[in-house]
């Protein structure tokens, strides 16, 4: 029997979305629930794999079922496609597994011709409905098909606009539109070569093709790597009658979801135009009307699509977006979808979807991807600061949050100025897919053009970022690079502020602060903390840090960087003073002065942490870091230290490595200058001991000695560290627990752990530097190359982002096996970036291990993920049991 591509709408269901796509699935399965969706068919993702094996062409067999479900169609809506009189249209538009909004094409009124657009008129008796839908349609078809500049033919509009005296493209008259057309012919034969195509069937199939091929352009693959989805699921195309909002004031269309997608507030919460189509609601050229005065235009039909809406939430148990038409006063629904929200609308919608009965814990738990937590971590405006601002103009408050950055006028431009870490708003007339980059680089989005489901909207809230949308007294001038507000004018070096939650646009910089996540935030949390297994850390090196990662949920500090304090000003000069040294006993003396702000530094974390585990790493990186590098530093230096340039200068020299980062480093220092690291153990041990009184907690320290690669070089360290705690406890005649472990960090380490592992009494993976050995890459350079290689598919995944599982990974594995044989409680965690990676979280949890760290702000993201983790090998569990009986 043939493979069979196409199925018509009356042929699936929603959990047929790995074949129809999401949306293909979802309209086979409204189909199937009788709510009146225009009926067509949907070409399958398994068509567009093999459309790229076929070298990007449509093969017979598959034209042969299209050509059948025309036929199909055709009979379901009583129209015939290609007839000259009353023809049969159809709108062309992706559907991926995986909800891509704006990121393939789409092409309207097709079918189409110069013959065919005049039966349509008379048959309408509405010639203006007729011209505007035919330019519509070529102006789509021929930049989707043929990749024709859109600018281009908007001039033409525009200039059409000016002629007939109209603002809008709505009051074009028809006269005005048929010569759009023509003109819009005319420069399709420039740009081509051809005319514009007269055979209906013949668009579908380029439609159809050129369809496919957007699954591989450029932003489409830039938003799948953005949002980890894989780039081998392919594309569905669904065809659908077309159904028209723009044949007059009884007609319209919109986009709407059930709940608001900005807070999660049980409304309906949408957006609609009267005489228009699909396109002018998301790309901002008209501003459309709020979703609640349809009731009052259209009362039958706003409680018709308020009750659908209702419906498709109770059956999809999750807030629903809808795309609909109105079509001479019927209502039909183009799409549901489970709809894009903020992180917070989502976390507020999952926890109220619980206590609504609709789902369990575990599953609101698993309606959320962990890494969309990031938006609500970030800051928000300090109020005081706030309070003393005026807003210079106001917009639609589209995405939440706050942004400050210097304005920015193109997607190129963003890029690159983030790349120098400047903070930058996105000042648009009107995003499009192009600017997908520029807005991902941006700190908040700004636009004079569009409304909530515009683009830049809809966009921005995908990607948590602050937008002002629809600010129609700011005038965007992307060519002089102005922003006009008034009489105030900007440019590229002015920086101006946006409140996405209240959409107020102030001149200059606010100050932020950190957002509070209490309430629906943390119940949701809490339920994640119930089905979780896996500890979660934080990588914390102040009190701040440690504070702000206990306030996040975290269960202790997997990772103090004690290098980081050296750099402090009260202490720099000293820290130089005991590298420059040239003797032991001076060397000593400047430690002196180090040692009790060093001991001052872990007393001020073991407050704040208590009776928290906190892993203390001794000095890592190599000493010239911390020596000053230009003739002016070396002048101001070698003067407080109190010799001489050319002393200074000298000293530089010696330290200077070729690899610093394989070179004088980590216990390495230790075995050279063994009194660094018995100063900081002194310090690690003293503060504990004085919190330990002071609080009446157990302190329990964990040391943890980087970069070991041989038992026999961490034996002599250890030995060395040892003998100096013991010696304080004799001192002071009081004892606490304490461990002393090292950071796996090598990969010789995680070949020889079972030796490691008779000295060290807990291992942390540090996955940066393990991934940059492993690979022989290293992590401050190969940016260069490394979106290469995620460019052209010879990596998946950034291993610095995201746990090398076949490499990186093995070499874990087999520390933890070799480790475990040699000490059963032997204690396991990561520190490195990973620690906060979903996929990776995932990982370290099979592979056993006891805790993840990573950076306060993403404690929740890995609290989320372990728990998501437990839940699915909850799930499996249970499947095989099933299975098994």
């Amino acid at each position: 029997m043939a493979k069979k591509y196409v199925y018509s709408f009356d042929e699936g269901n929603k959990d047929m979305r790995t074949l129809l796509g999401g949306k293909g699935a979802n309209l086979a399965e409204m189909t199937r629930l009788g709510i009146n969706v225009p009926f067509g068919f949907t070409v399958s993702t398994e068509a567009c794999i093999r459309y790229y094996d076929e070298s990007e062409q449509l093969w017979d067999e598959l034209v042969k079922e299209i050509e059948a479900n025309i036929k199909k169609t055709e009979e379901k809506v009583g129209k015939k496609f290609g007839d000259d009189t009353n023809p049969l249209l159809f709108s062309v538009r992706s559907g991926a597994v995986v909800s891509m909004p704006g990121m393939m094409d789409t092409v309207l009124n097709l079918g189409l011709t110069d013959v065919s657009v005049e039966g349509l008129a008379k048959h309408t008796d509405n010639p203006r409905f007729a011209y505007d839908s035919y330019r519509r349609f070529i102006q789509m078809f021929s930049n989707v098909s043929k990749g024709l500049d859109v600018e281009k033919f908007e001039e033409i509009l525009a200039d059409e606009r000016k002629k007939a005296g109209v603002e809008l493209d709505k009051d074009i008259p028809a006269e005005n539109l048929k010569e759009v057309v023509r003109r819009y012919k005319e420069l399709y034969k420039e740009e081509t070569g051809h005319d514009f195509p007269q055979d209906p069937e013949q668009q579908l199939l380029d439609a159809v093709a050129a369809v496919f091929k957007s699954w591989n352009n450029e932003r489409a693959r830039y938003y799948r790597n953005m949002n980890d989805i894989a780039h081998d699921l392919g594309t569905a195309v669904n065809v659908q009658t077309m159904v028209f909002g723009n044949g007059g004031d009884n007609s319209g269309t919109g986009v709407a979801f059930t709940r608001d997608p900005s807070t999660g507030e049980n409304i309906l919460y949408g957006e609609y135009l009267i005489n228009a189509q699909g396109e002018d609601v998301v790309a901002g050229i008209r501003t459309p009307s709020h979703i609640s005065e349809l009731e009052k235009q259209m009362p039958e039909i706003y409680k018709q699509f308020h009750e659908t809406g209702e419906r498709l939430e109770q059956h999809y148990r999750d807030m629903q977006d809808l795309e609909f038409t109105i079509d001479d006063g019927t209502l039909y629904i183009l799409q549901t979808r489970n709809g894009k929200r903020t992180a917070q609308a989502a976390i507020n919608i999952a926890v109220d979807l619980v206590e609504e009965g609709l789902r369990t814990k575990e599953e609101a738990l698993m309606m959320i991807n962990p890494n969309d937590l990031d938006q609500l971590l970030h800051p928000t405006f300090n109020q005081e600061a706030l309070s003393k601002a005026t807003p210079v103009a106001r917009g639609l408050a589209a995405s939440p949050g706050a942004a400050t950055g210097y304005i920015s006028f193109s997607a190129g431009d963003a890029t690159l100025r983030n790349a120098k870490e400047e903070p930058v708003i996105l000042a648009r007339t009107e995003t499009s897919p192009e600017d997908l980059q520029g807005m991902d680089s941006a700190k908040g989005i700004l636009t004079s053009r569009g409304g909530m489901t515009s683009h830049a909207a809809v966009v921005a809230r995908g990607m948590g970022k602050c937008c002002v949308a629809g600010a129609h007294e700011v005038h965007i001038n992307e060519k002089e690079k102005t922003v006009t507000i008034g009489d105030l004018v900007l440019g590229e070096g002015d920086m101006i502020s946006l409140d996405g939650s209240t959409g107020n646009i102030y001149h200059g910089q606010i100050e932020t602060q950190d957002p509070e996540l209490t309430g629906k935030f943390a119940k949701f949390m809490e339920w994640a903390d119930e089905n979780r297994r896996l500890k979660v850390r934080a990588n914390a090196d102040t009190p701040h840090d440690a504070q702000q990662a206990l306030d996040l949920g975290a269960e202790g500090i997997g990772l103090c960087r004690t290098e980081h304090m050296f750099f402090a000003e009260d202490r720099i000069n000293a820290v130089r003073e005991m590298i420059l040294a040239s003797t032991k006993e001076q060397r000593e003396k400047a430690l002196a002065k180090i040692e009790p702000i060093q001991e001052n530094d872990f007393y001020e974390i073991y407050k704040v942490m208590e009776d928290k585990n906190v892993t203390v790493r001794l000095l890592d990186p190599p000493l010239h870091e911390f020596l000053p590098h230009t003739d002016e530093e070396i002048a101001i230096v070698a003067d407080e230290l109190g010799v001489t340039i050319l002393e200074q200068k000298k000293a530089i020299d010696e330290l200077h490595e070729v690899n610093p980062m394989l070179g004088h480093r980590g216990l390495r220092l230790a075995i050279t200058f063994p009194e660094i690291y018995q100063m900081q153990a002194r310090a690690i041990i003293r503060a504990a001991l004085r919190v330990s009184k002071e609080l009446g907690v157990e302190v329990e320290p964990e040391i943890m000695i980087p970069l070991a690669g041989d038992p026999r070089e961490l034996k002599v360290v250890t030995d060395s560290i040892r003998k100096e705690i013991e010696q304080i406890f004799e001192e002071t005649g009081i004892t606490l627990n304490y461990h002393i472990g090292t950071m796996i960090e090598i990969p010789r380490a995680t070949l020889l752990a079972d030796e490691i592992a008779e000295i060290a009494e807990f291992f942390s993976f540090g996955t940066n530097d393990l991934t940059q050995m492993t690979y022989g890459f290293s992590r401050d350079d190969a940016g260069k190359f490394l979106s290469q290689y995620l460019d052209d598919g010879i990596f998946e995944k950034d291993p610095f982002q995201v746990i090398d599982q076949k490499g990186v990974g093995q070499l874990m594995a087999n520390a933890v096996k070799l480790g475990k044989r040699t000490r059963k409680d032997l204690h396991l965690g990561i520190c490195g970036e990973h620690g906060g990676e979903p996929s990776s979280v995932a990982f370290c949890d099979d592979l056993g291990l006891d805790y993840v760290s990573c950076s306060p702000f993403r404690v929740p993201i890995s609290r989320l993920s372990a728990a998501q983790k437990t839940i699915r090998d909850r799930q499996h569990k249970m499947t095989r049991l099933v299975e098994s009986l």
